[in-house]
């Protein structure tokens, strides 16, 4: 019997030949400004978790360029760069057009085979594996890139067609830190305001969000603000172009952000900066927390953040005595061993400030992938189902399973989270993988150990568009669909569910996402509730699926969509227009069910008391640095789309170590000299940038690249034990100078 198992099968440099990254230019007629387009597409950016409104030029089934969306109320035409060169990943030279196996006999490691030959080979494997092991033998891990539609879709197919309980998805390094903090405090998991409440509020307060290079048109937002006469705060290790706008910015050591939270709570009570009536009618808890941030003092907080005592007196006053304002985060403080403790720490503010639920006082998550919101609210989680409901809960189970025309019985119990699933693939207790929308060598941690956990597969298929750095190691490659070959919903950053439109059709054997699934399942004889026509077939079950849940779409149609240009959920009828701000007074909603405006039983939210503990691995007198990760403006997660887009490459076409001038100094480093980074896991050898935007005691390096660039070799995998997010932003280092580039 043939079994295949997941390892390089040609040497690196073959693969990239035949499939790239290679890089695309405007050419023919992208540069001609006398072709009138076919039609012109009203639809969304690919990127994060912004969804800036688009219009997509189409000739001849190619999208030759953008236009754009003025109409659109978020960004109002406004785009980054990567926003305006994402019409380059179409027609591109490394697009997959055809299925392909794993081939040693040829030289670029893959052969083209017939896309239902391909499917038929997919469906023996995972019944090999799971007669030969059970059901739990298979896997699957999807993306928060994918529309709603295809979570929903993919959370269907591992529960009701593979009927493993291992299935998860890359938001788990991205988003779920924020979820748990938010359902912890609120009871719900979406942004609590529109971000047209920021231009109102006197503060706005930032902290680990890149802004300006990971979803810059919220800095536009901002910059208004400060136009209106608001003082913006910014917290973060590095002076990012945001930081080098602000009124106030607090240099935080990696790792302490809870630390400066509970400080300023101690100041805001000590000095009576609280709401006291909003904290007695609206919330639960209080008095332990109180207790617990006793200890925070000024001088306490200052030592454990590295963040001046001045400083830290500035921000609590300025905070504390606002009438209006807006705090908002993103990955700097949630990719972290206590990522959720950091989370709630955020939100203790909020709270004791009783600035929520109102216009102008408001508190958000920054979104990072493209459907980061929707990808976690429909069942593509490990311990979930649609409408936000979990998988352990029986009255939960019984509902979907109603909708699904299954037993509850039948389906799995909650799985594990996505790195624990390489984990077990290591352990040999997963022997065959499907994924899709997910680059995992790239984007986990320590991805050393990725690559020795993958080559123990006995079976990988991979479903994608390119081939990502991690289809390198598939036996079966499928080609599905870019975001602008099929149709169907996202939900931003804001929480407004919005509408991907069609603009050009799959090429060569290429297939819409949805549709590969379908035809997997149906090859495996297992076809009951994968018989979808289209996305909006989809969507109306998901519709009903999600009815009375915490995330309520059921009132939400495309016509609905199209015509308010989004609609924010809950929206639980059809004549509900949406929910563009929670929390509001005497809102309604199906746990509290009018008792408040939060989402308990009571209806108030709750304080939690935020611990503070130090990152899992500190710097010592063997790795005496930090290292921190993050983004760039011109390239995009694991890179697959933007190390594909020519002029996005030229603004930044490789990674680089980020040295203050001190460090620089006492290394013996100057500006472009090659150095090398080493932890305990790994080492990469990079050009230095030296800046004085960083703190003296931390690196930087940007994670989008693969192989011997890729910042990930370094980064350590504990987990924070509630939202099982890596901790990424800080683990301890060595640098020194290198003789020479990396072979």
């Amino acid at each position: 019997m043939e079994v295949y198992m997941a390892t390089l099968v040609a040497q690196p440099e073959s693969i990239t030949e035949e499939f790239g990254p290679h890089l695309s230019k405007s050419t023919g007629m992208r540069l001609d400004p006398g072709v009138v387009p076919d039609k012109i597409v009203e639809t969304h950016c690919c990127f994060c978790g912004q969804q800036c409104g688009i219009q997509l030029l189409v000739k001849h089934n190619e999208v030759i360029g953008y236009e754009p969306w003025y109409e659109f109320p978020f960004n109002k035409g406004k785009l980054c760069p990567k926003g305006v060169k994402r019409y380059l990943q179409g027609a591109h030279p490394d697009r997959l057009l055809h299925a392909y196996r794993r081939d040693p006999a040829n030289p670029h490691g893959f052969s083209p085979v017939p896309y239902e030959e391909a499917i038929k080979k997919v469906a023996e494997e995972i019944e090999r594996i799971q007669k030969k092991y059970g059901p739990s033998a298979f896997a699957s891990l999807s993306g928060a890139s994918l529309t709603t539609e295809k979570t929903y879709l993919m959370g269907k197919f591992a529960r009701v067609c593979l009927k493993t309980p291992y299935t998860d998805y890359n938001g788990r390094l991205c988003m779920v830190s924020a979820g748990a903090g938010n359902k912890k405090a609120f009871g719900v998991d979406r942004a609590a305001n529109p971000w047209s409440d920021i231009l109102k509020a006197e503060v706005v307060w930032i902290s680990g969000a890149n802004v300006a290079e990971c979803a810059p048109i919220t800095t536009d937002y901002v910059w208004q603000a400060r136009e209106n006469g608001a003082k913006v705060i910014v917290v973060d290790p590095r002076i990012t172009p945001i930081g080098r706008t602000c009124d106030l910015f607090l240099p935080i050591k990696p790792g302490r952000d809870v630390a400066l939270f509970n400080g300023i709570l101690h100041l805001m009570i000590k000095n009576g900066w609280i709401d006291h009536s909003f904290i007695e009618s609206h919330t639960v808890g209080f008095e332990p927390l109180a207790a617990a941030v006793e200890e925070w003092t000024p001088a306490r907080t200052a030592k454990i953040t590295g963040i001046a005592e001045k400083g830290i007196l500035q921000a609590a006053e300025w905070w504390g005595r606002a009438k209006t304002s807006f705090l908002m985060h993103a990955r700097g403080i949630e990719h972290s061993s206590h990522g959720v403790q950091n989370v709630l720490g955020a939100i203790n503010m909020v709270l004791a400030s009783g600035r929520i639920g109102r216009e102008a006082c408001g508190y958000a998550t920054i979104t990072g992938q493209g459907n980061g919101q929707g990808g976690r609210e429909h069942g593509q989680k490990c311990d979930q189902l649609p409408g936000m409901r979990d998988l352990s809960n029986p009255e939960h189970r019984a509902y979907v399973a109603s909708v699904w025309g299954v037993d509850p019985a039948e389906l799995p119990e909650p799985g594990v989270d996505a790195y624990e699933i390489i984990r077990k693939i290591d352990r040999n207790e997963i022997r065959g993988l499907l994924s899709i929308s997910f680059n995992p060598i790239v984007s986990l941690p320590d991805n050393n150990f990725v690559r020795q956990a993958l080559e123990k597969l006995e079976f990988y298929v991979a479903i994608d568009f390119f081939l990502n750095d991690t289809a390198r190691f598939a036996d079966i490659i499928l080609p599905g669909s870019l975001q602008e070959e099929d149709e169907g919903t996202i939900t931003t950053a804001e929480g407004r569910v919005i509408k991907i439109n069609k603009a050009i059709n799959c090429p060569g054997d290429a297939r819409e996402d949805w549709r590969v699934i379908q035809d997997i399942s149906h090859a495996l004889k297992r076809p009951h509730g994968f018989n979808f026509q289209s996305p909006r077939e989809i969507f109306d079950e998901l519709r009903i699926a999600s009815k009375g849940g915490i995330a309520d779409y059921s009132g939400i149609t495309y016509e609905k969509i199209e015509r308010q240009y989004g609609v924010f959920w809950p929206c639980p009828a059809d004549e509900h227009q949406g929910t563009p701000r929670l929390f509001e007074p005497g809102s309604w909603n199906p746990i509290a069910k009018g008792k408040g405006p939060f989402y308990f039983p009571d209806g108030r939210a709750h304080f939690n008391v935020a611990k503070y503990t130090p990152p899992a691995e500190d710097p010592d007198a063997e790795y005496p640095l930090m290292l921190t990760t993050g983004r760039v403006i011109s390239h995009f997660l694991s890179g697959t789309q933007t190390r594909r887009i020519g002029p996005l490459v030229d603004q930044c076409p490789d990674p680089f170590i980020e040295v203050h001038p001190m460090l620089a100094e006492k290394l013996g480093l100057k500006e472009g000299d090659w150095a090398t980074a080493e932890s305990r896991r790994g080492t990469v050898t990079l050009q230095v940038r030296v800046v004085r935007t960083i703190r003296p005691d931390t690196i930087f390096i940007p994670y989008h690249w693969a192989g011997k660039k890729s910042a990930n070799q370094l980064t350590i995998s504990a987990q924070d034990p509630i939202s099982h997010i890596p901790e990424y932003k800080v683990c301890a280092v060595r640098l020194h100078k290198a003789e020479a580039p990396p072979v």
